[in-house]
């Protein structure tokens, strides 16, 4: 895919580093989500008004997902939660400028979910302290050391492909559905499509993004009091 092939690499200790397509992309959401932060949090006033107002309600439908589906104490993870959804949602709707969601690189959903595995387990054993954190591998019975370490490590996987699956698949048929219109007129292409771009990047879109972060709080709760 051409995606994938790099656009420029360098080498650095004798290793190749590759920057490709979906990487500029990243950045580019990524430095587009840092300027509306800026712009968003310049001169906060006590009583809102105007963008702070949008600022003051993303907030609270965040904080207010995480109690309801951590409880409360877990209020710090605010952040973390809401530029995971924001960072998910912008690469899943990408498709709506042309642009294949870097999504559906395999290499982006693995770093992703190796994120919220780092952080589920580092605020399980900042909870409950290295010890006890070891010992729960063994909950509730000796012999389900095992199947508990595969749960764990299973987890990153199941988050990817979960993720890299659904995504791939909407663009290929994106792709498939485009190739057979440019049979027709470029008319057909530019209205057609509509519909299933509603669909697969706006709809499809936010539900993996949803999945994703609920599945991601989830396992923050239920690894940090087993």
């Amino acid at each position: 895919m051409e995606a994938l092939q790099p656009i420029w690499s360098f080498n650095i200790g004798g290793l190749t580093f590759n920057i490709t397509l979906y990487l500029v992309v990243q950045w580019i959401i990524i430095l587009a989500i840092a300027l509306l932060a800026l712009y968003l949090t310049r001169d906060l006033k006590e009583v809102p008004s105007g963008k702070q107002n949008i600022l003051e309600m993303f907030v609270d439908a965040v904080s207010n997902i995480i109690r309801e589906n951590m409880g409360k104490g877990y209020e710090s993870f605010g952040p973390f939660i809401g530029t995971l959804a924001v960072y998910l949602l912008s690469m899943n709707m990408m498709g709506l400028f042309g642009i294949a969601p870097p999504t559906k690189d395999y290499s982006v959903d693995i770093s992703l979910a190796l994120i919220s595995f780092v952080v589920i387990q580092g605020y399980a054993i900042k909870k409950v302290g290295l010890g006890h954190y070891f010992i729960g591998y063994g909950r509730p019975f000796v012999f389900m050391l095992p199947l508990n370490i595969m749960e764990r490590v299973m987890l990153p996987v199941s988050l990817s492909l979960r993720l890299f699956g659904n995504m791939l698949s909407a663009t290929i048929i994106m792709e498939l559905v485009y190739e057979a219109l440019s049979h027709l007129s470029w008319f057909a292409q530019l209205v057609l499509p509509v519909p299933l771009h509603f669909y697969f990047d706006i709809f499809d879109g936010t539900i993996q993004m949803v999945i994703f972060v609920m599945l991601t709080m989830i396992n923050i709760k239920l690894v940090s009091e087993h």
